[in-house]
């Protein structure tokens, strides 16, 4: 290194599913080069090493269609043209149009978009939240995410709890690890989680993948792929079940006395008889027994693959059944998360070293201090609905997912998506949404903050240039696992007339009125310094501030790991299960009283799904289509980079015998499209992908030339705006195309 250099310690925050610790090689006010930190942490002395995509920061931070100043449209709404203004009149139009609407609809319109593009503890969207909590009343809030709305949701009817995760450390003790539907090479999942899994295999472990796709994950670590088609992980589980209730391979001590509704004796008091487990299962409720032979029927797995992989997971304990995030993001996510549940519980792998209690499978060891937020709204909508609130907002009620109220008083009229390509490019069905987000007497005002103009951008009234990362401090935590926090160090300043998000709606506030309120005196990084105290209060061992700055990481070393639910499995009398009935619940009374067992079943099982194989709808759309968080990208961040095609090919995977039945060549333009929309782009022809189903990489920008083909493309121009039926939850994964080569 140069004398004239300097190392910065940082840490990406976006929402890439690890969080590693980078050292950023500077020299003046540029950014040389970004390397991971050599240093060591916890009693296995792990590292915490980027990804490839941390090859893509430079890149974005230099890039030269980066915004560079205020902008404020000019033309109609979506087309993308604007002015440059300064600062002053982009935020006094800012303020004016709050405080017009705020006394036109009230605090109920204003709605602080989903974003996940920044996700440190002062981002952009943390300090608005506190802008509209101090003028005005507050705001309409969501609850849920795109990521993981139907695990968090659904696995505390199984547990009491969404808290479901272990130490990693703990599958030194894994006999067998099953990832369903789960690709950490790729999506990482906590930083590390990929040499975990390779450190057990190299102890002998074997890994077995459930996926449509043959990911990289399996390609670096399985022992056997099982592809399976998308929307039918039920009837897989289902079929496991039978095998291990019929050849009495499960835990029946665990079953007797940590469950409820295994079979007609669990029962609660009161319920009519045929609808426990084992009843449906063995086709005492619907003459249906849910043999091996019937679910390879449906899921495309053969038979006797489904009687070993029963027999192996019922044997091999202890065994961790590790779920991803794609199946629940599909059109009946909820029974799926509840499947693996179930499966995890009658094995007896629930509560035990190297086993796993399946469903979300997150924890958290401590929490950051947040921004003080008072949000006098109570109303919160499924994040999912937001463009029902625009159209519909007032007649939401509770059975659309609305909670805290019931009803709204005004449709969504102000929105700020901030730090994030969410708005149009992440949500589904593209076309639907810039319907909606054209008609300006919906949505009167969309403030948009970002780096690029991406293709949410192109919707706002007015669009404010952020800063990189790499400009800013921050403070972040350890994703997914919440093993460890880290500084977000400045590496360069800003240029142009970019500017921190807390820059600018402290301005916003002195316009409104309430600017000492909202700041109370304390500049971006004394904010910093507070949440770092905050911090503290509650975990005397974080350090201080200027050690945390200095150091740039608390890794926390706990003298056990993590079992989840150990006390539980312990000792039950005195530590009981968060639910109703004090035990697992493979049965749920709540479930059961909702009356919706078509969609909503009390026990999990298989349900034909609407755009799944069993839909008439094939007969017109015969491929199943599905996205993967690729490498090439995080989420849409990093997509507009050259790098990403380097990375990976922007291509449609199909299987060779689809594509020869359409003339299809590997390499070739091809046309995908649904009643939805249509994209091109070339196609990969692999065995890689399971026969009748296709995939597509998520992230892709949403770019429709003059005759509406997207040739981005974004996933989201086939997707179908239909949420789960219980979580409300994002179905993304759930599309019916049909694909042929472009002429």
């Amino acid at each position: 290194m140069n004398q004239d250099e300097r190392i910065v310690s940082t840490t990406g925050n976006h929402n890439c599913g690890g969080r590693c610790l980078l050292e950023v090689h500077v020299r003046g006010n540029r950014a040389l080069r970004i390397t991971g930190s050599k240093r060591r942490f916890g009693p296995e002395g792990r590292q915490l090493l980027p990804c490839v995509r941390c090859g893509s920061y430079l890149k974005r931070l230099y890039h030269p269609d980066r915004l560079k100043y205020p902008l404020r449209r000019v033309g109609r709404r979506g087309e993308g043209r604007f002015e440059s203004v300064s600062w002053d009149e982009a935020l006094d139009h800012i303020a004016g149009e709050l405080r017009r609407i705020t006394e036109s609809w009230g605090p109920q319109s204003r709605y602080i978009h989903y974003a996940t593009g920044i996700m440190g503890k002062l981002a952009e969207k943390e300090f608005f939240r506190r802008l509209l909590g101090i003028y005005g009343g507050g705001y309409l809030n969501y609850y849920n995410s795109y990521s993981t709305a139907c695990t968090d949701y659904a696995t505390p009817y199984t547990y009491g709890t969404a808290w479901t995760g272990s130490s990693r450390e703990t599958l030194r003790d894994s006999k067998l690890i099953i990832l369903w539907g789960h690709n950490p090479v790729e999506t990482i999942f906590s930083t590390g989680t990929a040499s975990y899994l390779k450190e057990a295999k190299a102890r002998g472990t074997r890994i077995i993948v459930v996926d449509p796709r043959k990911s990289d994950t399996v390609k670096a670590l399985a022992d056997q792929w099982i592809p399976i088609l998308p929307t039918t992980d039920n009837a897989l589980m289902d079929a496991m079940l039978w095998v291990m209730i019929t050849e009495k391979l499960y835990d029946k001590d665990f079953v007797r006395r940590y469950c409820l509704g295994f079979d007609e004796e669990q029962m609660p008091k009161g319920i009519p008889h045929g609808n426990s487990l084992v009843s449906y299962i063995l086709g005492d409720a619907d003459g249906i027994p849910k043999t091996p032979e019937w679910a390879e029927g449906i899921c495309g797995v053969p038979a006797k693959v489904i009687r070993r992989f029963a027999w192996e997971y019922a044997e091999a304990k202890p065994a961790a059944l590790i779920q991803g995030y794609g199946p629940q993001r599909h059109a009946l996510g909820e029974q799926p998360v509840r499947g693996a549940t179930v499966l995890a519980s009658v094995t007896g792998n629930v509560g035990i070293s190297g086993g796993w209690a399946s469903g979300a499978g997150t924890f958290k060891r401590f929490s950051l201090a947040s921004v003080p937020v008072y949000n006098p709204v109570t109303a919160s909508i499924p994040v999912f609905l937001w463009t029902e609130a625009i159209t519909r907002g007032t007649f939401l009620g509770p059975g659309d997912g609305l909670v805290g109220a019931e009803k709204l008083d005004s449709n969504i009229k102000f929105i700020a998506s901030l730090a994030g390509n969410c708005l149009v490019n992440q949500h589904s069905d593209i076309r639907r949404t810039e319907t909606i987000l054209k008609d300006e007497s919906l949505c009167e005002f969309i403030l948009v903050s970002e780096e690029f103009l991406t293709s949410s951008a192109m919707y706002a009234d007015v669009l404010l240039p952020s800063t990189n990362f790499l400009e800013r401090i921050d403070i972040t935590a350890s994703d997914t696992l919440g093993e460890y926090a880290i500084f977000q160090n400045r590496a360069v300043e800003p240029e142009f007339e970019r500017r921190t998000g807390y820059d600018w709606i402290r301005d916003i506030a002195d316009r409104l009125g309430v600017g000492e309120e909202f700041s109370q005196g304390r500049s971006y990084e004394d904010w910093a310094r507070y949440l770092v105290e905050e911090t503290r209060r509650a975990e005397p061992d974080f350090p201080s501030y200027d050690r945390f700055k200095e150091e740039g990481i608390y890794y926390p070393v706990y003298e056990k790991p993590r079992i989840a639910f150990k006390e539980q499995i312990r000792d039950p009398e005195k530590n009981p299960f968060p639910t109703p009935s004090g035990k697992i619940e493979i049965f749920s009374e709540r479930l059961y009283r909702m009356n919706r067992p078509d969609e909503i079943p009390a026990v999990p099982k298989y349900l034909p799904s609407w755009e799944g194989p069993e839909d008439e709808l094939t007969e017109k759309y015969p491929l199943q289509l599905i996205g993967w968080h690729s490498k090439r990208s995080t989420h849409s961040t990093f997509a507009n980079l050259d790098r990403a095609e380097k990375t990976e090919a922007m291509a449609i995977w199909i299987h060779p015998r689809d594509a020869e039945s359409r003339g299809i060549a590997d390499g070739d333009t091809v046309r995908v499209w649904n009643d939805r929309g249509q994209v091109e782009l070339p196609a990969r022809v692999t065995e890689d992908i399971l026969p009748g189903v296709i995939a597509l990489p998520q992230g892709g920008w949403y770019l429709p030339d003059k005759n509406g083909v997207d040739r981005g493309p974004s996933i989201n121009t086939l997707t179908r705006f239909k949420p789960t039926p219980l979580a409300k939850g994002n179905s993304q994964h759930t599309i019916l195309v049909e694909a042929a080569k472009s002429v």
